[in-house]
């Protein structure tokens, strides 16, 4: 299989606007030091923090809920590669954006992102994008570090663009248009602080996750296990600490006669939140002959879940699959994700 050129492009957080100053007291107890020699993959990072809710709202099509925490740090990554964003003295929360589906209740990563407008007494707190991200605790998110003028009320406006991805099933001509939403936040720096902040100094490093949070007013970010996937289950790899899972569906609502559709459903271990806007290709050979050698498209179906695919005309009931990774995850990470799903894999599963 031929190997695309990648640029790297998403995720670019936009310019920041900032007035007053809202630093820590304790900054440093909010960053301990981090592991030492981390594995490549998959770690218990360091500590977990708490959410407090900010406020959830319609946007258009979508639902979208606003939570924060303390600042933290995180990795932005382009390509192959994370670099570190640092917490900065005026940071006063780490405010995070899940965008889902109303109706089945689906996070939805949107690769064409969102947009905060942070406002009080009508004047321009901070304007930037959020970065999306995936973090072990908080699972897919759009997230960033945001300084506050001190305590008060804010208005938190939120704009979430249509998507690009793929919509299949109910998701067909759904989530095309951008939606608008604003909420009011009442922040105030003593009720951030009793925020739950654990350490884990004897398992820190491992080889493990710590637990996704339960949040009643918003949904979890996870694709379906691997049992519940629809259609036939080729098989299921690992690299570079992500797993893949392959199906091959024949009889979807969606296909017409003589297609099938090779799915790709890319998530983290441990907690099975979804890995988004990868770049994939894909091959598919039948009775002998390649029928399908082409970029795989991120798609959103609500019982695939978020995952990359592509119609093929064929109906070979279990073909030979080919599944190259072009580029990992572009999107940035929380503490124990930020060594993982980094290199470019490869993948194949023989059929009957």
């Amino acid at each position: 299989m031929n190997r695309r050129q990648f640029l790297a492009s998403a995720g670019l957080a936009g310019t920041t606007v900032l007035a007053g100053c809202g630093s820590l007291s304790s900054q440093s107890t909010r960053a301990p030091p981090l592991v030492e020699n981390r594995p490549d993959a998959t770690y218990r990072p360091t500590h977990a923090e708490g959410m407090g809710m900010a406020g959830m709202a319609q946007a258009g099509e979508y639902m979208v809920g606003l939570s924060y925490s303390f600042p933290h740090r995180f990795w932005t990554v382009t390509g192959t590669t994370a670099e570190k964003v640092d917490i900065r003295s005026e940071d006063s929360v780490h405010l995070m954006a899940t965008v889902w589906d109303p109706e089945t209740e689906m996070v939805l990563p949107v690769s064409a992102g969102l947009s905060i407008t942070i406002e009080r007494d009508g004047e321009t707190v901070a304007d930037k994008s959020p970065w999306p991200m995936i973090s072990q605790n908080m699972g897919f998110h759009y997230g960033d570090n945001y300084a506050l003028d001190g305590d008060g009320v804010y208005q938190l406006s939120v704009r979430v663009n249509g998507m690009n991805e793929r919509r299949l099933g109910a998701f067909d001509g759904r989530f095309g248009e951008a939606g608008e939403a604003t909420v009011e936040f009442d922040f105030a720096q003593s009720t951030r602080d009793q925020l739950s902040f654990e350490q884990f100094p004897e398992t820190q490093g491992e080889r493990a996750a710590v637990d996704l949070m339960n949040m009643d007013m918003v949904p979890t970010s996870q694709v379906p296990e691997v049992s519940a996937l629809p259609g036939t289950v080729l098989g299921t790899d690992k690299g570079s600490d992500g797993v893949y899972a392959v199906t091959w569906l024949q009889d979807a609502a969606f296909l017409a006669e003589g297609e099938s559709y090779l799915a790709v459903s890319a998530r983290t271990p441990y907690n099975r939140v979804p890995m988004p806007m990868m770049s994939l290709d894909g091959t598919v050979e039948a009775d002998g002959e390649t029928v399908f050698d082409d970029a795989l498209t991120a798609a959103v179906h609500p019982e695939l879940g978020y995952h990359y695919g592509g119609i093929v005309e064929t109906t070979a009931q279990e073909p030979s699959v080919g599944v190259d990774v072009i580029a990992p995850p572009q999107v940035s990470r929380h503490e124990g994700y930020e060594t993982a799903f980094l290199t470019t894999p490869s993948f194949s599963f023989s059929g009957t």
